[in-house]
């Protein structure tokens, strides 16, 4: 084993003890979050102000609608601030968006994909960045995290319809949560170097005697929340390759703790909400068992070099910043793409063919190990009851779990759940390959064309946002489709995990009794890892054998 392969595997190792270290602290706080019956002043002061009834419970339906009217304000707020973003005053000149790319990247950051198919440094100004897209990286990481709570009150909770109130836990997890984290990681990358300023563009002379224009702008306070509510838009177009967003390797490592800590710590709260630890420890192992599996696989691959060029030269180091590495980047990628982050540290359509084949089978698991903010539990969760509810048909009983009867009802929720996000993805890219003019997009051809069209409908149906480039996506038709896919693929599984929490929060409990699966050991943990992969394997296997796989048999 070379010396940079054990520097990878140190590398990957220390932010694993980490987020094990973060996992019981973290946890227990954010179920303090959101079981605490106190208001803070500011609170009192945001529900007076926006006319909320606090000590309101709402029912799932309440709380849905709550969510969509929430979510579709902020697109149509963000939308009008792209479209007159030029007369807002800015240290240099923007043209307004135009309304398709208006629409996507309004949709892209509501959604939490954070989708570009803009260069930020040159068609964003400073105002649309920090009032428009970094409040969004806010709102979108505590939308899926209140959604997340909800369900567990479904588990949580018996003989009722009330599952909460969105508001208080929009506005809690904001400012209790996310603001006070970022703060402090932001004075961190500050101090590493990032730049947070609202200087103009400063050209300068070079050490050859060439001219150089330096970029300003508030990076490091939206690359803090960019990380840890799995956002992943960058304020630069080479995101996290540029340095002013990721200047150092320990910097690199910060990121990629940021990007995971949050999803695993959700499930020592689910654990705690639903009064048995060892449940959360459960869907803990099977998101770390999926993520550390797909780690290796998606480093491996860039370390074999599969290829001609990287065989030839020794290393499939086309695409990746110097400053972190082969490895270092493949870990990025594999957790970027595990989560709903999409940042890039290094160009995934330059990566191997199989290596590629991994980032994308990492969004295909709809992004649960461990997932987003808040979705990656609640995707892992709605997996947890299918695969009881399989359980229960191998041995002619009636499936629980938590308590909780799963029927017909509630599989139909899951069923649909599963179901909606490859519908999105492979019907968009069934069209976009049957248009034309679509085609023409397409810089390459042949298995490497397709894998990039899946890639973007992947990406934008499974709210990761990076990319595998390769498309001139800024047109209109993809802009509108690729906007359509982050929203159904956003809203659509959250009707289906909202309506799923409601009918779990109506049942009678249901006292454990010999017949009961054990869902904290490691026989459910290894069946759930199983129904999770193959279920992916069976969806999406005749897409990838099209693309990348294709392409590596090549």
């Amino acid at each position: 084993m070379s010396a940079s392969t054990l520097a990878g595997v140190a590398f990957a190792a220390s932010i694993a003890v980490a987020v094990m270290a973060a996992y019981r602290p973290l946890g227990d706080y954010m179920a303090r979050i959101f079981t605490s019956t106190h208001h803070t002043r500011i609170e009192k002061a945001v529900y007076k102000t926006v006319g909320i009834d606090p000590d309101a419970d709402q029912t799932w339906g309440t709380y849905l609608r709550s969510v969509l009217a929430f979510s579709g304000v902020s697109v149509l707020a963000l939308y009008g601030l792209l479209r007159v973003q030029s007369h807002l005053g800015h240290p240099y000149a923007v043209p307004a968006m135009g309304p398709s790319q208006s629409f996507n990247t309004a949709v892209s950051f509501v959604t939490n994909t954070n989708w570009q198919s803009y260069s930020g440094e040159s068609a964003l100004g400073y105002t649309a960045q920090a009032v428009g897209l970094a409040v969004q990286n806010f709102l979108s990481a505590a939308v899926g995290i209140a959604v997340a709570i909800a369900l567990v009150r479904g588990f949580q909770r018996s003989r009722t319809e009330r599952l909460g109130n969105f508001w208080v836990d929009l506005v809690r997890c904001t400012l209790r949560l996310l603001l006070p984290l970022s703060f402090l990681i932001a004075v961190v990358f500050v101090a590493a170097g990032e730049i947070q300023n609202l200087h103009a563009y400063r050209s300068a002379t070079g050490l050859a005697g060439g001219s150089q224009t330096i970029p300003g702008g508030p990076v490091a306070s939206q690359e803090a929340i960019k990380q840890l509510g799995t956002n992943g838009g960058g304020f630069f177009n080479a995101n996290s390759a540029h340095p002013f967003e990721n200047p150092t390797v320990w910097t690199n490592w910060i990121a990629i703790f940021l990007e995971i800590v949050i999803p695993f710590s959700l499930c020592r709260t689910f654990g705690k909400m639903v009064g048995d630890k060892r449940q959360g420890l459960a869907i803990a192992a099977v998101m770390g068992l999926l993520l550390v599996t797909t780690t290796g696989l998606l480093v491996g691959a860039q370390l074999a070099h599969h290829g001609t060029v990287p065989t030839a030269i020794g290393s499939a180091s086309e695409g990746v910043e110097t400053r972190f590495g082969v490895p270092d980047s493949s870990v990025f990628a594999s957790t970027t793409t595990a989560t709903s982050t999409g940042a890039v540290n290094s160009f995934h359509d330059s990566y191997t063919s199989l290596g590629g084949a991994v980032t994308l089978f990492n969004m295909m698991l709809g992004e649960v190990a461990p997932g987003g903010t808040g979705s990656g539990l609640y995707g892992m969760l709605v997996l947890a009851v299918l695969s009881v509810f399989i359980a229960g048909l191998m041995v002619g009983r009636t499936p629980e779990y938590l308590g909780k009867k799963i029927g017909r009802r509630e599989v139909t929720f899951a069923s649909l759940y599963i179901l909606a996000t490859p519908a999105i993805v492979l019907i968009g890219t069934a069209v976009a390959m049957a248009l034309p003019g679509e085609r023409a997009s397409m810089l390459n051809s042949g298995a490497h064309g397709m894998s990039e069209v899946l890639y973007a409908f992947t990406s934008a149906g499974n709210n990761n946002g990076s990319a595998f480039a390769g498309i001139s996506v800024n047109t209109t038709w993809y802009n509108t489709a690729l906007g359509l896919a982050m929203m159904l693929g956003r809203f659509l599984p959250m009707v289906f995990v909202l309506g799923l929490a409601g009918s779990l929060a109506r049942q009678h409990p249901v006292p454990a009794s010999d017949g009961t699966l054990p869902t904290h050991r490691l026989l459910f943990i290894g069946f759930l890892t199983g129904v999770t992969v193959i279920v992916v394997a069976l969806t999406y296997f005749p897409a990838l054998a099209l693309g990348p796989l294709a392409e590596g048999l090549h």
